[in-house]
């Protein structure tokens, strides 16, 4: 692909719940080997996780001599960046059962209007129409992490108060995993002392209060949706709260909402709405989306009580 916009990047294969490639590749194009035994180590604090936990990879970055900085950015910015031979990493929507994933970036085309992805393999890169990339990444607020050798920190002028608060999210969620919960509140609360705009802290203090049955959820779901009206999660997030609730209308209120943003993010919302439809005894909108989720979710642990449900509909 015929591009000036492209930096060559490490292949890198070997991942770990407490080093995302991603991390690996961008330290490996800086020239710094992360330790995976280390890596390994901390992984122990992080029993049946699957995923990976981004905070860990980056202070593992840090800890062997790069910094970091996690900014919400535009695609401006982006192609800024690239130009200044520095691969960003982005947060964007997942498919099937997983949530949201992280992205290298390694290059843009603007004869092409593209936005270009990292893979692991030789000669591929993955191609996403600029506008399109736009839109799934804003479902995130626009989320981008810079990790760069402490000499060329210097360079990069991206005005953003909302650094401090940001890394401040991504350790919450660090905690959260951790099961350190008030923890995890207590530094979210802090993020959101220092900005009180960021649309992504409200969304995870709204999920960690879900998660304990708090009807407080709700008010900070909303601030985020005010700050981000395309914040995917925190529509999905007041879907579940009020399915919890058994409040169905609202449930199914928001899960479409959510759906509208982002048909394909997430498999099983379609299987949360189809049981809200089916409680309000929409049957054929209930059908549809049980079929909706087996399409998106071949191997779903519970396709055969999946299929019992849709002989009865």
């Amino acid at each position: 692909m015929e591009s000036n916009h492209i930096l060559s990047l490490p292949i890198v294969k070997e991942e770990n719940i407490c080093l995302p490639l991603v991390i690996t590749a961008v330290s490996k194009y800086w020239g710094i080997d992360l330790p995976f035994s280390e890596a390994k180590e901390i992984a122990k604090k992080y029993p049946n996780m699957k995923g990976s936990i981004m905070m860990e990879g980056i202070e593992l970055a840090e800890r062997h001599g790069l910094v970091s900085l996690i900014l919400n950015s535009t695609i401006k910015e982006l192609k800024k960046l690239i130009d200044m031979g520095i691969p960003p990493i982005v947060i964007l929507p997942g498919i099937r059962d997983t949530v949201q994933h992280a992205s290298l970036i390694l290059g843009y085309d603007d004869m092409e209007k593209t936005i270009l992805h990292y893979f692991p393999e030789p000669d591929k890169i993955g191609a996403i129409p600029e506008k399109k990339f736009d839109e799934q990444w804003s479902e995130d607020d626009r989320l981008l992490l810079v990790l760069i050798p402490t000499d060329i920190l210097s360079e990069i002028n991206l005005g953003n108060k909302k650094e401090k608060s940001n890394r401040l999210c991504f350790n919450a969620e660090k905690l959260r995993l951790q099961g350190k919960f008030t923890d995890a509140i207590t530094t979210l609360q802090k993020a959101l002392e220092i900005n009180q705009s960021n649309s992504t802290a409200y969304c995870l203090l709204g999920g960690m209060l879900n998660d304990q049955n708090s009807s407080d959820a709700i008010q900070y779901y909303q601030k985020s949706i005010a700050l981000n009206p395309r914040c995917y999660l925190a529509y999905r997030g007041l879907g579940n709260f009020y399915l919890k609730s058994k409040d169905y209308s609202n449930a199914e209120k928001y899960y479409t909402k959510a759906i509208e943003i982002n048909q394909n993010r997430f498999g099983p919302i379609y299987k949360n709405r189809g049981l809200v439809r089916l409680e309000q005894n929409k049957k054929t909108e209930a059908k549809n989306d049980f079929e909706k989720y087996l399409e998106q979710m071949p191997n779903a642990s519970d396709r055969t009580e999946i299929l019992e449900v849709l002989k009865e509909l």
